[in-house]
């Protein structure tokens, strides 16, 4: 799949295209009925809420959805700036004269494609309630700077997510909100598939190395309640395998992309590497 990343003032949001004929999907590997549960609120046109820890393969998990659909994917990263005219769009100016710029929600309602809003409740509480009205039978979006209402084509859905575990009472979405979505709650994939997923992202990758990492990958997680903010993602995994794959030895691996991203407490990261040195027979 095509993917053209582009800015409007200032907010980055990556569009996907309509896949071509002879590409292949990206790799997903199921964990439960995520797939059949997304296929039937597509069906119906029903907004989904993607909920679970970061590295779990949520974005994946879409971008799959979106190839095995045949629909143009506009993802926005959320943060705390990101505000409703961002989504929806604004007048700039342009030599003498003022135009309209469609944001990036604007562009994805015109055109019929799967409008993603990664990790939503970063943004401002405006950049929610701009999509309220397209999430229930309404399925409009209001443009207030412009007076106008555009009913959302019959393509078009809307998707959010968010980590339930790292939000704070002040960062969270409103049960109003959350009703409006069929939710669809990831978690870390099962020893099996976790290694079967590294097997198939890092190519050349030994089934016994691939067997230490996740096996030491999921006793880290274990320090999660135990003063780590985030437990070791699959997207960690993935990317020690793919530093051992360039040449990097195992333990460093490890160090680089498991234990140095996720803690600067020394104990805790001596904790982990005592994890992935018992693991590797250090």
């Amino acid at each position: 799949m095509k993917t053209m990343t582009t800015r409007t003032r200032g907010v980055e949001h990556d569009i996907v295209q309509i896949p071509q004929t002879g590409e292949t999907a990206p790799y997903y590997e199921p964990q439960t009925n995520e797939v059949a549960i997304f296929e039937a609120a597509y069906k119906k046109r029903l907004p989904v809420m993607l909920k679970g820890p970061t590295g779990c393969g949520k974005t994946r998990f879409l971008e799959h959805m979106a190839f095995q659909l045949n629909r143009p994917l506009v993802s926005v990263s959320c943060h705390e700036d990101l505000t409703s005219s961002d989504l929806v769009g604004r007048f700039l100016l342009e030599g003498n004269q003022t135009v309209w710029q469609d944001g990036p929600l604007t562009r994805a309602v015109k055109a019929g494609a799967i409008c993603y809003l990664d990790e939503i409740v970063e943004a401002r509480t405006d950049s929610t309630v701009v999509i309220h009205s397209l999430t229930d039978h309404r399925r409009k979006l209001t443009i207030e700077k412009k007076g106008q209402e555009i009913d959302a084509h019959d393509d078009f859905m809307l998707v959010i997510s968010y980590n339930p575990g790292y939000q704070t009472v002040l960062k969270d979405l409103k049960p109003s909100t959350k009703q409006r979505f069929i939710g669809i709650n990831f978690d870390f994939p099962n020893e099996e598939v976790e290694k079967k997923i590294l097997v198939n992202e890092v190519p050349g990758l030994s089934h016994e190395l691939a067997q230490k990492l996740v096996s030491s990958g999921r006793k880290a997680r274990l320090l999660k309640d135990h003063g780590l903010e985030e437990a070791t993602s699959t997207r960690a995994l993935v990317y020690a395998a793919s530093m051992i794959g360039a040449g990097l030895d195992p333990v460093t691996a490890c160090q680089v992309a498991m234990v140095n991203p996720i803690t600067d407490d020394p104990e805790l990261a001596e904790a982990l590497m005592e994890i992935v040195n018992a693991h590797f027979n250090i």
